[in-house]
């Protein structure tokens, strides 16, 4: 390196001044601290405190390096994406996602082969633009983000906001406002907003000192409103079922970052409060639809203006149909979670057979969910047991494979970002199949790579890009 070479190193991650990203260099010779920061605010596991050095230029620079960044506005892109580290990329998790990913496309085939449906080309088009985003990321140091977390973020808020404006926001015939129409494209702003709390999340978490809960109150508060204003904007769509993905990721990634036990006991007895005032307000609501002699069904709105929570009653009937089948229309509201029983019930050992499977072909699974929401019960019913537990293995590769990696990381930021990723494709995953099986009342949650859907299938893809980026980066730090 030449001693004109206005480059800085720092043996930490990100300096406390957020102007220059860490070189991880090893085995510098002759090198002369210039200072001592404080704790970075990305520290390593365990924490330590680095020197900020300078290299002349007879220092030989054997170790590998992170990022380089010049200490000037400017960045230079291609300074952040490398192709080869100290660590070989990991395999495990891409091979089980081209596995699911053909899942997913054959099965979207069969769910579609009575309408002559063609929704499963447009799923290869996305897997392969997935494809790029996931390799992308990977190639990006994951710390790049601990920088810029709030781009993401705002630009996230600012979509949500747009959904929300009547003539920009759409529903698509689903009812619920949840898309922005970019010319031909539709986007679904709630799918950015997971990344978007995940990045502020972690970045929060990460700069801060976390024990018992006097001293952890003001990073509590700043991020409760970080993750309650993008949580409370997808309520508003309505899509309270993304918006409930989000809490565990971030339940998570406390707990991994040592917060006192005590929060979590005050969260749960939260959340029973929290489930009893929404049992109470489904039991009003039925008294009085029963009460005026109103239909759960074609009187839909009725009741909102009187109820506990900010619900609509739809959402309160999916509750209902949850735990009263037999007391609202089974030939409605109760429709998709019985045929989906049925469906997974008749698929036996074995199955059906694909493309053999009936509840999709004769419509009795509606073919507006069979090839999203409800894929796991085509699955189910076409390749029977062996089929699901098929898919339900590969699934629990990626998951075990993500908290693998998470333990591998070596700096708070990855550690977090590993288990938060790997936390929202869990709740993903057990809610859908849960769903398809009676266990939970249906939410609009779709099975990561396998249902249909732009915008889902690019979020998972980045987002396992991220750990995929946390593996090839952990040894440079």
């Amino acid at each position: 390196m030449r001693k004109d070479n206005p480059f800085l190193t720092v043996g930490g991650a990100l300096c406390p001044d957020s102007k220059v990203i860490l070189l991880s260099c090893a085995k510098h010779r002759g090198i002369k601290p210039l200072l001592q920061p404080e704790p970075y605010i990305n520290p390593p596991i365990p924490h330590r405190n680095f020197s900020l050095h300078h290299c002349s230029g007879k220092q030989s620079l054997i170790g590998e390096y992170i990022l380089l960044v010049k200490l000037n506005p400017g960045i230079d892109l291609s300074q952040f994406f490398k192709v080869t580290t100290r660590e070989r990329s990991d395999l495990v998790t891409p091979v089980a996602i081209v596995l699911l990913s053909l899942f997913g496309v054959f099965f979207i085939y069969s769910a579609q082969y009575a309408n002559n449906g063609h929704q499963w080309v447009n799923q290869i088009g996305y897997l392969a633009l997935g494809a790029i985003i996931y390799t992308a990321t990977a190639l990006m140091d994951y710390r790049l983000w601990l920088k810029y977390a709030h781009y993401p973020y705002l630009a996230a808020v600012g979509m949500l906001a747009l959904v929300l404006i009547p003539g920009i926001g759409t529903t698509h015939g689903m009812g619920a406002r949840r898309w922005v129409d970019l010319g031909p494209v539709a986007f679904q702003p709630s799918e950015l907003a997971k990344i978007a709390v995940l990045f502020a999340t972690a970045s929060i978490l990460t700069g801060s000192r976390l024990g018992t809960l006097r001293d952890s109150l003001q990073t509590l508060i700043k991020l409760a409103l970080a993750v309650g204003i993008p949580m409370l904007l997808i309520v508003f769509e309505p899509d309270l079922g993304s918006a409930l993905a989000i809490a565990p990721m971030v339940f998570a990634m406390l707990f991994v970052s040592n917060l006192s036990l005590r929060f979590f006991a005050g969260a749960l007895g939260a959340f029973v409060l929290l489930i009893g005032i929404v049992a109470l307000d489904v039991w009003r609501y039925s008294s009085y639809v029963e009460t005026n002699h109103l239909s759960y069904t074609r009187d839909t709105g009725t009741y909102e203006k009187h109820g506990l929570l900010p619900l609509k009653d739809y959402q309160r009937n999916r509750v209902l149909a949850f735990a009263l089948p037999d007391k609202i229309d089974p030939m409605g509201i109760g429709w998709n979670s019985r045929q989906s029983l049925i469906s997974v019930g008749s698929g036996g050992l074995t199955g059906k057979g694909w493309t053999e499977g009936t509840q999709a072909k004769l419509g009795y699974l509606p073919k507006s969910v069979a090839h999203n929401d409800f894929i796991f019960s085509v699955i189910a019913e076409e390749k029977g047991f062996l089929g699901s537990i098929t898919v339900i293995a590969l699934f629990g590769v990626v998951l075990w494979n993500g908290i693998r990696i998470a333990g591998l990381a070596r700096d708070r930021f990855g550690q977090l970002l590993a288990i938060g990723v790997t936390v929202l494709a869990g709740v993903h995953v057990f809610v859908n199949i849960a769903m398809t099986i009676g266990i939970v009342p249906v939410k609009g949650i779709p099975l990561p790579f396998i249902s249909y859907g732009g915008t889902f299938v690019l979020s998972c893809c980045l987002l396992q890009g991220l750990v995929q980026s946390v593996y090839r980066f952990r040894r440079d730090f």
